[in-house]
């Protein structure tokens, strides 16, 4: 059943993510998928529900489906459709309920499943990988790429941090460069060291040559 269950959630995802271009696309979720399941071998969680969890928690996420976001209605249909146990179901639910950055308004997950997803999801999002789906949602979202005339927000709180519209190269300080700080377990926090590290290369580079210096 759990290889059944895991197989149709891929299927689910993948078909619900085809033509998606914001880099929340279905193989930003194999990859959270994929980190996921890593993490918690790592630290013992139970896997089929990290597994279940990371590959539903964007199908309600608020930037792509506002309408289904506060009660994961796809997420929880799906799992009803598929005969999974309420308990389990609640327990998937929780962990996507937790795992989104909402400025100082995140949360640790209080599970370790949660805290694997979060990682998974959150290691996705920096790092060389992290640099292009930045962009890439910069440009669905219709956002310059940089204003050096303004500033970024620092210190939002989840209102804030939705209702933002700068520029994409904002988002670096206002999100990418907090998380290596918030990971949870410990390959998570070794892998982040790296991806840190990639992007400051990557906007050291970029503020030379807006600047013409090299």
């Amino acid at each position: 059943m759990a290889d059944t269950l895991i197989a149709d959630a891929m299927a689910y995802a993948k078909a619900y993510f085809e033509g998606e271009s914001s880099g929340h696309d279905w193989w930003h979720t194999w990859r959270v998928y994929t980190l996921a399941t890593r993490l918690a071998g790592e630290i013992g969680a139970d896997l089929r529900v990290c597994q279940l969890a990371a590959l539903l928690h964007d199908v309600d996420d608020v930037k792509l489906s506002p309408e289904t976001a506060a009660n994961l209605t796809h997420a929880r249909d799906f799992l009803a459709a598929h005969g999974c146990a309420e308990e389990e179901t609640e327990r998937v639910l929780r962990v996507i309920r937790q795992i989104s950055f909402k400025g100082t308004d995140s949360v640790r997950p209080d599970t370790p499943e949660g805290q694997c997803v979060q990682d998974a999801d959150r290691l996705d999002a920096i790092g060389a990988i992290g640099i292009a789906r930045t962009f890439a949602f910069g440009g669905h979202a219709g956002r310059p790429i940089y204003d050096p005339e303004t500033a970024p927000r620092l210190g939002m709180d989840e209102k804030a941090y939705r209702a933002a519209s700068g520029c994409t190269l904002h988002h670096f300080d206002e999100k990418l460069l907090l998380l290596r700080d918030m990971m949870n377990t410990p390959a998570a926090r070794r892998m982040a060291e790296h991806r840190h590290a990639v992007m400051e290369a990557y906007l050291e580079e970029f503020h030379r040559e807006w600047n013409g210096e090299c």
